[in-house]
């Protein structure tokens, strides 16, 4: 049986939940016996839960990029682009390899928006994509030429949310 071509999604939007959903197509795919790699831009380095279940799991692999603290936008550090570009290299590279059925590249809208990943490179590489990797964009604000170009695109709106009630980020819901 001949399979079907894969396709690309796209998660943005002001609300909780776009990360989210992409690590349900990751838990999915990988129970479904595909290799899937999560590439995680603006990102530290530090523990987090989907990292701790990549470690458990053979065909899922995740990379982090990304200093701790926030990026400034409109005005990153050097450092903040030579990790975008790094992320962003690796993401190509993989994409384009073959090693993959699926890649999730995650908060890559957000890196687009904040200057640090030119938008041509990621159009480019959507239109590169080869018909057996299944393509996963999340993060605010995504541009709408990637948009145009998706099979899936889900708009997340924040109804409520804690944070106004001093409620931080919590371990096993944010993290």
């Amino acid at each position: 049986m001949k399979q079907a071509k894969r396709l690309v999604h796209v998660y943005t939007g002001d609300g909780k939940g776009k990360t989210t959903a992409a690590m349900g197509l990751v838990l999915r795919a990988c129970g479904q016996g595909w290799r899937v790699l999560v590439i995680q831009f603006m990102k530290n380095r530090n523990g987090c839960g989907e990292q701790k279940i990549a470690d458990c799991i053979p065909n899922f692999k995740l990379m982090r990029f990304g200093l701790p603290g926030l990026v400034k936008p409109g005005s990153p550090s050097d450092e903040d682009v030579r990790e975008a570009e790094n992320a962003f290299s690796e993401a190509r590279d993989s994409v384009l390899s073959g090693r993959y059925d699926m890649v999730v590249l995650d908060e890559l809208n957000v890196a687009v928006d904040y200057g640090l990943v030119p938008i041509e490179k990621v159009l480019q590489l959507v239109r590169s994509r080869p018909d057996s990797v299944e393509l996963v964009l999340t993060g605010r604000n995504a541009h709408p030429g990637l948009i145009e170009l998706a099979d899936y695109a889900s708009e997340i709106h924040e109804l409520k949310h804690p944070y106004p009630q001093d409620t931080s980020a919590r371990e096993g819901i944010e993290y």
